[in-house]
């Protein structure tokens, strides 16, 4: 046991967390350091990371499936069946193939994981008294359409010429900025919009079904109730702003959606044949999922540093979120 666990009273709680404090991008620190910059930037972009699957999987939707823009200047069931099932099969596969390996076949058994519980059954906190049932149906049935839905109003808005829209190689640099401008964006946007879900009336109305999961699986991801899922997507409205590509919006889909599978995986490694493959968990959501009244965005921006709402993961952490909750309630 470390000297931070000796001094947390809630370090039995947890099957395994990191070491040191919870880490985020180097990019917003002052002075400025180019090399932590350099390797945050070269784990997203040049490893095995949920960013490069979102690119991987935007690149064949769009080379294999996605319509030309021209062939949605008009609503047609035949094209947006085409988005809808480009989204579903890989969140599916994802979901599915990781739930399965580490929840069912307990492929690396506990090493990694943050919460030593299994997802729940036959708790009645849950629609048809199971957590995976219920987090499935949330996903699948709102979360799914709902992300489809938002991205085929932005094809046919850019097909008809009311979101800016241009094709590659119009402004070359433009298009390669634009996923990492994506990204901050979306992280921007959850933390506001999280942050008003946790306003007590939209709370008990919305985002409570997704905080049923206080212990996280890969299909809690997105598994929320309806109205949190257009508050959620309503990010997408930044590419009737912004002149984007449609390859920019399959991407940004997929990070929205196929990201928080492994952010919510509950492990902070993925291992296969006894051999680290990929950086998977986020212990500062894995936080939030606990203590609720922190850790609203992402680490990709300083959100909740800067707006005092930011859990390092030490027991200090704990003790001034619990107090900022007392002052939120009373």
């Amino acid at each position: 046991m470390n000297t931070e666990d000796q001094k947390d009273s809630e370090a039995n709680r947890w099957n395994h967390r990191p070491t040191g404090p919870v880490a985020l991008n180097p990019l917003f620190e002052w002075p400025p350091k180019f090399l932590a910059v350099l390797r945050w930037y070269s784990a997203y972009w040049l490893a095995a990371s949920t960013t490069t699957l979102a690119l991987v999987l935007a690149i064949a939707a769009y080379f294999t499936i996605l319509p030309s823009l021209e062939a949605m200047e008009k609503p047609q069931l035949g094209w947006i069946t085409r988005v809808w099932i480009a989204n579903l099969v890989p969140h599916t596969i994802c979901a599915g193939v990781l739930h399965l390996w580490l929840y069912k076949f307990k492929g690396q058994d506990k090493d990694f994981k943050y919460d030593p519980r299994q997802p729940a059954t036959n708790s009645g906190i849950f629609s048809f008294r199971n957590q995976v049932h219920d987090n499935m149906f949330w996903t699948l049935i709102s979360g799914v359409s709902q992300w489809s839905m938002m991205q085929c109003l932005v094809f046919w808005a850019m097909a008809n010429g009311y979101a800016p829209a241009f094709l590659f190689p119009d402004n070359i640099i433009w298009f390669f900025l634009m996923f990492p401008f994506l990204i901050l964006w979306a992280s921007f946007h959850f933390y506001w919009v999280h942050r008003a879900l946790h306003w007590p009336p939209l709370y008990r109305i919305a985002h409570a079904v997704h905080h049923r999961n206080i212990n996280i699986g890969p299909w809690s991801g997105i598994s929320m109730h309806p109205l949190e899922h257009l508050i959620f997507y309503s990010n997408f409205l930044i590419h009737f702003i912004v002149p984007t590509h449609p390859l920019h919006v399959m991407f940004h889909g997929y990070m929205q959606s196929i990201h928080p599978i492994f952010s919510h995986s509950g492990f902070e490694k993925l291992y296969v044949a006894n051999k680290e493959r990929a950086n998977m968990g986020d212990f500062f959501h894995q936080l939030h999922h606990r203590y609720f009244e922190c850790n609203y965005g992402t680490v990709e921006m300083p959100w909740d540093r800067w707006f005092g709402s930011f859990h390092d993961g030490s027991a200090q952490g704990t003790q001034e979120t619990r107090e900022r909750k007392k002052k939120m309630y009373l």
